[in-house]
Order: C-alpha cells, then sequence, then structure tokens
C-alpha cells in the first residue's frame, strides 16, 4: 500500500493503483477518456493530465516542469499531486476545445446524452465558449461497423478503447484506425465487420456517442429510464448487469462492473436475449383442468382452462394445489416427483422444497433439464479462430445455459439423498411409476420435448409451473404463471459458487407473479416473500450456504464455497443427468 497526496489529501493508495484511482479514494475526480482498467495504457486523450511532484528535504515541493498523465503514473509513496491549479485546469480546458473543434452539437438526437463524458467534463472542466469560427468538418455515419453497432464518425475523439477492446480482449481485431492526423477514423477491415459475441461491450466502452447499439439507437431517452441490479441468466458465468426499463418495458442491459464474476463486460446473447420477456406468449393467469367438485366448489371447476368465472383466480388456484399436493403427496409420497429449473433461485428451490418435504420426508426431488450448448467458448480469439485457454481467458461465455444450476442443485442434494438424476426421472416416468408430478420452468426457450411430454403421460396430477406454454402446460391440472429473472427477488449462484443478487426491475404481465411470492404462499407463510429471511433459513439449515448467515449479498456477491465443495456437487449433478440441451431429448 502507498501513501501519497492528492490536492493536499493523504491517500492510501492500493496495490497497482495508478493516481486516476487514487485520487478516486481521496474523493478528487481526474477527467479521462481513453483509460480503461482492463484495458492497456495509451495516455492519448490527454485528460488526465496533473502536476506531479515531490516532497524534498526542507519541505518544500518540487513539482515537474510537466504535467504528466494520471493514467500512466502509478501510485507511489511519498508523490503529491496536484489536480486544481491554474495549469491543470487551462490544460484541461483547452484539450476539450480541441476535442470539440469538429464534434457535431447534436446532443438533442444522439443517444449517448445523459451520459456523455463530453458533455459532464465540458460542464465541469471546460471553456464556457468556443473560438471555432470555421465550419466543422463532416464524416459519414457507418453503419457497416457490425451487425448490431453503428458509427457516428464525427463524434469519435479517438480514444482508440474500441479498437483495444478487439485486440486484447474480444481478439478479433476488426476494428482498427485509418488515415492520420486530424482525418483519422475508425473503421473495420473490408469485409470483417465487428460481429463476435462480445462486439456490443464496444458501446458501453465508447464515452461519447460515437458507437451506439442499433437495438437501442432512438427508443428512449436515458433519463427516462430506471436502473435495477441484476445477474444475467443467460449462462453460469453469472455477468453482473444493470437492466434499464420504462414504464415496465426494458429496453436494455448493461453489464455492471464485477470483479468477482466477469469485470466489466457482458457477451451479446445475454445483452439482447431479454426480448423473451416481452413476449406475447407468455402466460398470464392460473389455469385449472377437470379438478373433482370436492375439492373446489362447484361453481369454479372447469374443464377448460378459460372457464372460471372470478377475476382473481389465485386464491382458489393456491388453495387447490396446496389441498390435492397434501393429499397425494401424504397418501402415496413414493410415487410423487418434483422437478426444479435451473433458472429458479435458491430462495424459491428452498421454498418448495421444504414445503413438500414437510409433506412427506419421502417425496422425491430432481433437478430438471440442464441446457448445454456445444462448449465453453473462451475469449481473446486468435488470428487463426483458436481461443484463448481456460486459464488465461479474459472472459468466457460458458455453455451450461442456465444461471443457477449449482444453488439449486445444493438445496437438492441437502433433501434428496441419494440423488436422482433425470434419466432415471424419465425412465420411471416411462414405467409409469410418478402418480404426482410438479414442474417447475421459467427457460427462455422451449424445454418440453415430445419424448418427455409423452414419458409422464401415465401422471394423473400434473402442476406446471413456467413462463410460456408446453406441451405439459396444454395437459396439466393445474398451470402456474411465474415470473422472468427481471420480475423476481432472490439470488444465483456461479459456476465458481459465486452467489449475486437479482432484484425485481418489472411486474409480471397480467396476473403472472413472481415465482418466490408463488412459492411463500404455497407453503402458507405470514406476510411477503422476504429472500432474506428465506437466506437466513437456509444458512442455519443447509452448510453450503452458511455464509448467507452474516453477509449480504451486495454489491458483488460472496462466494459460498471453496473448489473442493463445488466439484462434489457437480459430480453429482452430473451423476445421471442427461445434460441435453432439452428434456428427455
Amino acid at each position: 500500500m502507498a501513501t501519497l497526496e492528492v490536492n493536499g489529501k493523504t491517500v492510501d493508495a492500493m496495490p497497482g493503483d495508478n493516481l486516476i484511482q487514487a485520487a478516486r479514494r481521496a474523493g478528487v475526480e481526474i477527467p479521462f477518456y481513453c483509460w480503461h482498467p482492463d484495458l492497456t495504457v495509451v495516455a492519448s486523450c490527454r485528460m488526465c493530465l496533473v502536476e506531479v511532484g515531490q516532497r524534498q528535504d526542507d519541505g518544500t515541493v518540487n513539482f515537474d516542469q510537466r504535467l504528466q498523465p494520471a493514467c500512466q503514473l502509478p501510485a507511489k509513496p511519498g508523490i503529491i499531486v496536484r489536480t486544481d491549479s491554474e495549469i491543470v485546469r487551462k490544460t484541461q480546458a483547452m484539450t476539450l476545445e480541441q476535442l470539440l473543434l469538429n464534434h457535431p452539437l447534436d446532443c438533442s438526437i444522439c443517444d449517448q446524452a445523459g451520459e456523455c463524458y463530453l458533455q459532464d467534463y465540458s460542464h465541469k472542466f471546460g471553456n464556457e465558449k468556443s473560438r471555432l469560427q470555421e465550419p466543422k468538418i463532416q464524416r459519414k455515419d457507418k453503419y457497416h461497423i457490425g451487425q448490431q453497432i453503428a458509427l457516428f464518425t464525427d463524434r469519435c475523439v479517438m480514444c482508440t478503447r474500441c479498437v483495444r477492446f478487439t485486440r486484447e480482449v474480444s481478439g478479433g481485431a476488426e476494428l482498427q484506425i485509418i488515415q492520420r492526423g486530424s482525418t483519422e477514423e475508425i473503421d473495420v477491415f473490408p469485409g470483417h465487420g465487428c460481429n463476435d459475441k462480445l462486439a456490443g461491450n464496444v458501446v458501453d466502452l465508447c464515452p461519447v456517442g460515437a458507437l451506439c447499439s442499433k437495438d437501442f439507437l432512438y427508443s428512449k431517452r436515458v433519463w427516462w429510464l430506471k436502473s435495477q441490479n441484476s445477474v444475467c441468466p443467460g449462462c453460469s458465468t453469472g455477468c453482473s448487469i444493470s437492466i434499464d426499463q420504462n414504464e415496465q418495458q426494458i429496453y436494455r442491459l448493461r453489464p455492471r462492473e464485477n470483479p468477482l464474476a466477469q469485470g466489466h463486460f457482458m457477451c451479446d446473447d445475454g445483452r439482447f436475449g431479454f426480448k423473451y420477456i416481452h413476449d406475447e406468449r407468455r402466460l398470464t393467469q392460473p389455469l385449472l383442468r377437470g379438478i373433482a367438485s370436492e375439492i373446489i366448489p362447484r361453481d369454479v371447476v372447469c374443464s377448460r382452462a378459460d372457464d372460471l368465472s372470478f377475476d382473481d383466480k389465485w386464491p382458489h388456484t393456491m388453495d387447490t394445489l396446496r389441498r390435492l399436493l397434501r393429499e397425494r403427496i401424504g397418501k402415496t409420497p413414493e410415487r410423487s416427483i418434483a422437478l426444479f429449473s435451473p433458472f429458479m433461485t435458491v430462495e424459491e428451490a428452498f421454498l418448495l422444497a421444504t414445503f413438500l418435504r414437510k409433506i412427506s420426508p419421502r417425496s422425491n426431488l430432481a433437478m430438471g433439464p440442464i441446457p448445454v450448448v456445444g462448449e465453453n467458448d473462451y475469449y481473446p480469439k486468435f488470428p487463426n479462430g483458436s481461443s484463448a485457454p481456460a486459464d488465461k481467458a479474459r472472459f468466457t461465455i460458458r455453455s451450461e445455459k442456465c444461471p443457477n444450476r449449482a444453488g439449486v442443485a445444493w438445496v437438492i442434494d441437502h433433501f434428496q439423498r441419494p440423488g436422482l438424476g433425470l434419466d432415471e426421472v424419465i425412465v420411471r416416468a416411462k414405467r409409469n411409476e410418478w402418480d404426482t408430478a410438479i414442474m417447475t420452468g421459467g427457460y427462455p426457450e422451449t424445454w418440453v420435448t415430445a419424448d418427455f411430454n409423452s414419458a409422464f403421460q401415465s401422471v394423473t396430477l400434473l402442476v406446471v409451473q413456467d413462463i410460456f406454454p408446453s406441451l405439459l402446460s396444454e395437459r396439466a391440472q393445474i398451470v402456474i404463471p411465474g415470473g422472468s429473472f427481471a420480475e423476481r427477488n432472490g439470488s444465483f449462484v456461479n459456476h465458481s459458487g459465486l452467489v449475486q443478487a437479482i432484484r425485481p426491475a418489472i411486474r409480471s404481465p397480467g396476473q403472472a407473479r413472481p415465482d418466490g411470492r408463488i412459492f411463500w404462499e404455497l407453503a402458507e407463510r405470514e406476510g411477503l416473500f422476504d429472500p432474506v429471511s428465506v437466506r437466513r433459513e437456509m444458512a442455519a439449515t443447509i452448510k453450503a450456504f452458511a455464509r448467507f448467515a452474516n453477509e449480504t449479498l451486495e454489491p458483488n456477491g460472496i462466494s459460498l464455497t471453496d473448489s473442493v465443495r463445488l466439484s462434489e456437487t457437480k459430480a453429482a449433478v452430473a451423476n445421471g443427468s442427461s445434460g441435453s440441451t432439452g428434456a428427455g431429448s
């Protein structure tokens, strides 16, 4: 740890800090454009120039004659930094004036307005007026940069963040600088657009709105958006994200910095993969089909899904579900099976497992289908198309396309020993060994195959909780409409045992409900669903979740276990599980 002085304040800098990071610890902002903590340092924008000196034996400070780039200088013990002197202020203003010479005044139509470093720094560090008298140089916009990316060339300040990202993190090196001096521009190599699975990150990296997402372009002003912290459910990497929404409509997902998870970035599959949340096919009402009249009043018995005559179907549905499960599982627990989705939160899995095991300790629990596509995809890529080795990867897109397989597995492992693999569950279903089946879904894509559906044809009570209709829900006696990840409260455990909180950003459509609330009410717990209280209960009963008792999950989550425990869990899940992309396929 290095102790230095910034604007008269003593600062203890962490190992590896540069002067920008050290100044932040003192509450001092040093402006910058080109520097990024996950990219190499080029010190090209000159916005972070500061005075740097050393204190002499007589107490005086000897400052260097030239200003130094704060991004390039490590925080060393004893150095003195000044960011508020007249020469520093004048230099910052001149740098901004030069950057704005040919920058278009199109803030009224620019997507970056409200999040733009040029706007913020011009207000804080710039001159009030421009001295430019000549016409601005105008350059053509480039929509050919990528399938999801547009480049507004005349906005670019040549920070080269995007170029360095494609060379150092994604590895494709599609972006380059062409021309020289005042005519230089960002472009792609002919026929090689920026279209890899990390391409969307260059939009986040661009500080001035030169690179924009075609998906978000002109759709909503950022000051109307409300953000909520969450976790991407696209794979088991568990990227920390922000969900930006307005009036219950999600407009974009952005990566949120988390050194414990993926750093500063996310893949495009996760970034643009949220559209299913607003799909018109979403289940929006609880359904009852052909339930015997002695279980519920005659006037709410139905043979079709839309025959219920009252507005709020939830009280009757939950009461019916609770009674039927207690009756069926209480009499023949060995003939009941509950499949837990890897898209559930650990709190939801615990609530459902606790409820079912309270009915009978002999009820059966198992993991549902685990979607796996290909192999882990490591970045950066080499020129020949091969990937970096796993131990040197800067970013990994995992083949396991679900967010919480590890967390749900720990819950099931606590309640069900020996464990049941999915293959065994399907084989026993084909032998007509199950009378009662509870299926939890929440998958963004179709997960019920024809073979899986036919395997459970003999089940006499089928309960399906899901967000989309499926072959199972079309014939289920009880259908429960659940919530997507953006509508729920709880936590996911990623591939390495890092648990992170997800928060509701929008309401569920129609009468659909977040899964935590559904299972909380199913268990007849008092009050509103409270994931914190569930986590405390888990800490007291499940060894893998012991750290839930004393630590919060904000802002970056906590590691629940060591690699040995995680390996044991992976082995337990792999034992007898098909690991296929679709159930029963």
